[in-house]
């Protein structure tokens, strides 16, 4: 199944992706050089990437709703993306969360901030993983011949079994 929503023929979901992904673990990085030299900026900078990294997050999630919401009831395809968009609103919540708990003191990080952080990171690998699921075994957005009910790429079985006609959307 195509992606719904297009930009010169291309999914927006997965274009919009690395930026709140790129910026939300910079932002642990830059924690950890913080913690680890005692500047004050890189604590600052982490503060503002975060907050960029969240709002990214929840306009990329729009674009994954809408592209959800065409995957067929009853294939494994919508239960994986409901774990990848219900893992990845948490994501964006413990950020958010983290960024609250900054937010009086930007420069200065406290422990649960960064742990909300790391957590966050951590997740997040989880849901790319389920986002990778859902493209390149499943291939939601990709094309109308996908198979969206292919076993897990964890079980070494072929995406497409010998003469298994892949389920179309209606």
């Amino acid at each position: 199944m195509e992606s719904k929503a297009k930009l010169f023929g291309h999914a927006i979901h997965p274009m919009l992706i690395v930026f709140p992904l790129g910026l939300l673990s910079m932002s642990v990085i830059f924690d950890i050089i913080h913690f680890a030299t005692g500047v004050d900026t890189w604590a600052q900078s982490s503060f503002w990437m975060m907050g960029a990294g969240i709002i990214g997050g929840l306009v990329a999630a729009l674009f994954g709703l809408l592209d959800w919401l065409a995957i067929p009831d009853g294939t494994r395809a919508k239960v994986i993306g409901r774990l990848h968009g219900g893992g990845n609103l948490a994501v964006v919540v413990l950020f958010i969360v983290s960024w609250l708990v900054r937010r009086p003191d930007q420069q200065h990080p406290n422990a649960l901030a960064f742990i909300l952080s790391l957590i966050g990171v951590g997740l997040a690998l989880v849901t790319a993983w389920l986002g990778g699921e859902l493209v390149e075994r499943l291939g939601v957005g990709v094309d109308e011949g996908a198979n969206l009910d292919a076993p897990n790429s964890l079980s070494h079985q072929p995406a497409r079994a010998a003469g298994v006609t892949p389920r179309m959307q209606p």
